[in-house]
């Protein structure tokens, strides 16, 4: 008894011994997972980058080294792999490219936080250095960086293009980059220059053909046929366009009824009422010049019927049926008018306006353009061919990561170089900038700086150079004040980087750098996973 006794502590008042072990355990395990998902893409960074391919659970195949598509894809089961996964998908929100240079930066910084925490240094310290190095950084990228003019069409293309020459189709660049530049540019909106809706980009995609042939229409392109029941027509001069949001069908019973017929007459009587409401129908529709109907899909029942399509045939209106729902504002946006959800508000003035509607044979299927569109909405539409569905969708994750990139170079008019430069650039100054803080701070700070070696390292290492002896010269060049040295992965040196044509958006690199930072720093301060079943 005199033994149990003594072993207990004398005070209650504090306690001498808290037992860290589970806390180190869980922050080591979790950092661990997030860098395994970090590993994961680090291969696809860059223009030599590998590609992926990812297989789904129904068969469906995926060929792409978007570092956010990847990380969409895979099953992460992790909590704190998971917020990696997330970090991609707020890098492909705020800045739409970069998002696999954000995935390895967090990576690179965890394994420093490793070694920091090893070392006995708290981690609140080391979140609170991270953050101040992290502001730092913005400063310094801002001052390297050059201002940029809209009306500097080349710079836009060269931004657009470098981020193409990572991506699957990077020999396309020279036709998809100008494309991303113009489609950007036009549907900027005078009154708010600063902002850019990328859903006024449309994207269609139709197989057959190849890359090259991806244009960017001014108007609209459905990926259907017109209407070809009972011979309507598939082409229309001067078209008067409705879009119409009701049934020309028959009407049917509010609720799930049966109705007999029991004699021949009475079933006339139906077939001739049908017909008189339907012809009713279209002579209204007629009576205001309308001769293009694009008509919504119909969930309840069916928009049109044969009879409709006969008598729209006849009075020479054409078709097109099965809009989809999600389309309606965008093609009324385009076309400047009113969807008509009745027959009753069926007016002119709803209408809109186009030179020529039209069906075109494109490879084993047609669309239909509308082209020569009156008082256009600021939107524009691409058309993206392809040889098979693989190229097809990568080609349009492409396309949106350069549209992307316009659209920031819109956001913050300044670009900055690529190739490794600001990294390498950063990682110099904040390691000289490490030197004058005191205590941990400075350490930490220098292990941030180490860190962001890991891009140029990356990149040397995805083309197949010597990384150490690159990054070394790399290091040596900007030390010598050659602010805009990067490696120059299509010669295998390291060359003026803004003179080969190689840059990137300021907004890219700054929220990849307060990203990567805010996520670390939240992975560090958790030290226990509690599991609600």
């Amino acid at each position: 008894m005199a033994a149990v006794t003594a072993a207990q502590p004398r005070s209650s008042k504090t306690e001498s011994y808290v037992d860290n072990k589970r806390k180190e355990d869980i922050r080591h395990a979790n950092i661990n997972a997030a860098r395994a998902v970090a590993d994961a893409v680090r291969t696809s960074l860059g223009p030599k980058g590998m590609d992926k391919m990812i297989s789904t659970a129904n068969g469906e195949v995926i060929i792409t080294n978007d570092g956010a598509t990847i990380l969409n894809k895979m099953e992460v089961l992790q909590p704190a792999a998971k917020m990696l996964v997330e970090l991609s998908k707020s890098q492909d929100s705020a800045a739409g490219d970069g998002t696999t240079t954000v995935v390895v930066i967090a990576g690179a910084l965890l394994k420093q936080c490793l070694s920091l925490l090893s070392n006995g240094i708290h981690p609140t310290v080391i979140s609170d250095s991270l953050h101040k190095a992290s502001n730092k950084a913005v400063d310094v990228l801002t001052a390297m960086a050059v201002p940029l003019e809209l009306s500097d069409r080349e710079s836009l293309i060269k931004s657009a293009s470098t981020s193409l020459n990572s991506k699957v189709v990077s020999q396309y660049s020279t036709l998809l980059a100008p494309l991303a530049v113009d489609s950007v540019l036009s549907v900027v909106d005078p009154e708010k220059p600063d902002l850019v809706d990328l859903r006024d980009v449309k994207i269609v995609k139709k197989l057959g053909g190849t890359v090259d042939d991806t244009e960017l229409v001014k108007g609209l392109v459905f990926d259907k046929k017109a209407s070809h029941a009972a011979g309507g027509p598939t082409r229309m001069e001067n078209a008067k366009i409705a879009v119409i949001q009701f049934q020309i069908s028959p009407p049917k019973t509010d609720i799930e009824q049966s109705i007999v017929v029991s004699d021949y007459t009475q079933m006339d009587r139906i077939l001739k009422e049908e017909r008189n409401y339907i012809l009713g129908m279209i002579k209204k529709i007629k009576a205001t010049g309308c001769n293009v109907l694009l008509i919504q899909k119909s969930i309840l029942r069916d928009a049109v019927t044969d009879l409709s399509l006969h008598y729209l045939a006849k009075a020479k209106i054409m078709v097109i049926k099965d809009v989809e729902r999600d389309d309606i504002e965008f093609i009324t946006k385009t076309l400047n008018c009113l969807p008509i959800a009745n027959i009753e508000h069926f007016r002119a003035e709803k209408l809109g306006h186009a030179d020529l509607v039209e069906e075109v044979s494109l490879g084993d299927g047609k669309i239909v353009k509308v082209t020569g569109i009156k008082d256009m909405g600021r939107t524009t539409t691409v058309l993206v061919r392809g040889s098979n569905q693989l190229v097809i969708d990568e080609a349009e994750r492409s396309l949106h990561d350069a549209l992307c990139v316009v659209r920031c170079l819109v956001n913050k008019r300044f670009l900055i170089a690529g190739g490794g430069a600001p990294e390498i650039e950063l990682s110099r100054q904040l390691g000289a900038w490490s030197k004058v803080l005191h205590g941990m701070e400075g350490y930490c700070v220098r292990s941030f700086a180490e860190a962001l070696e890991v891009i140029p390292y990356t990149l040397a290492e995805n083309a197949g150079l010597n990384p150490i002896a690159i990054v070394t010269e790399l290091r040596n060049r900007h030390a010598q004040g050659e602010i805009n040295a990067g490696i120059n992965v299509r010669k295998g040196q390291i060359t003026n980087i803004l003179e080969e044509n190689v840059v990137q958006p300021l907004l890219v690199s700054t929220s990849a750098i307060t990203l990567a930072t805010e996520c670390v720093r939240m992975i560090l301060k958790i030290d226990d996973i509690v599991n609600v079943r």
